[in-house]
């Protein structure tokens, strides 16, 4: 199943000359620049800890990556074609193609987000967000022998020579793609060299499973309760990029993880969110600007 270029909501401010109006197709974003849009997935993996709050799970990209270089991100990555082939729908569990694609209100291919932030979580910080059909519980990597076969899955996932669909039936799993849930849609801004249509999605991880990065495409990690990134971001500890700071402010805004997947389970039809670049006299870029900001 090939992926579409689909039509979506975008909030931007219409009365601009170079800007695009309410569910306008991405042909008409293309026309702004000529770097095309890449579907892509984003899943915030969150956790409990002891004295009653939750940890967000994050990543920085290697510095001489050509997107985001050095940047903390949540795990994610482009949709691949592979993501969205029709057996796939078989092995999720309580999502179908019909039901995603309405979720994310486009006409086919909504299933493959999904898949494809399972797929990069798997790939980048090595979590699976998937079960047993044997045991019905979520995969626990709790033995050293399982540890080393999904340590060797995920490498072969990485470069392409084991496919998803292939790792759940060998392994016997489904993919939780009900635990997943999307809770925002951002678009790169139109000036950038590579330009990503992302959904951001927030799940709960697995306890049996320790995420890590995975030395490649990624250098560090850590955990850390969103407001403590948000602060780390404004000291200038951190660095990240619009999407991933509004996102922290999401998280921010509840005390628990049941909280945040609660309030995730009630998102309804976020509007895309497209920034645009701040130039200077010289055309030089100096900053980003947000929805509603002065100068938008």
């Amino acid at each position: 199943m090939m992926l579409q270029r689909l039509p979506m909501r975008i909030l931007v401010d219409v009365t601009s000359s170079d800007s695009v109006s309410n569910f306008s197709p991405l042909d008409n974003l293309d026309k702004l620049d000529k770097s095309a849009l890449r579907p892509a997935a984003t899943v915030m993996l969150i956790r409990d800890i002891e004295n009653g709050s939750f940890e967000v799970f994050m990543l920085q990209r290697t510095l001489n990556a050509a997107f985001a270089g050095g940047m903390y991100v949540f795990p994610g990555g482009r949709v691949d074609e592979a993501d969205g082939i029709e057996e796939l729908e078989q092995l999720c569990d309580g999502l179908d193609d019909q039901h995603a694609s309405g979720l994310l209100e486009i006409p086919s291919g909504g299933l493959a987000y999904w898949v494809a932030a399972i797929r990069e979580c798997f790939e980048e910080a090595g979590v699976l967000l998937a079960r047993s059909t044997k045991t019905n519980q979520i995969i626990a990597f709790d033995q050293p022998a399982i540890v080393n076969r999904f340590d060797e899955a995920r490498l072969k996932i990485h470069d392409f020579s084991l496919s998803m669909i292939e790792l759940c039936r060998s392994e016997d799993l489904h993919l939780i793609t009900d635990s997943i849930h999307y809770v925002s849609h951002w678009i790169t801004p139109v000036g950038e060299a590579r330009r990503f249509d992302t959904r951001f999605f927030v799940a709960r991880a697995p306890e049996a499973q320790e995420p890590l990065h995975d030395s490649q495409e990624t250098i560090a990690s850590l955990w850390v309760r969103p407001q403590d990134a948000l602060d780390k971001l404004a000291r200038g500890e951190l660095a990240m990029f619009p999407p991933t700071s509004e996102n922290l402010k999401f998280l921010a805004n509840y005390k628990t993880s049941d909280e945040v997947l609660a309030a995730a389970k009630k998102v309804s039809r976020p509007v895309a969110i497209l920034p645009r670049l701040r130039t200077n006299s010289d055309g030089k870029v100096i900053g980003v600007l947000m929805p509603g900001d002065p100068g938008y």
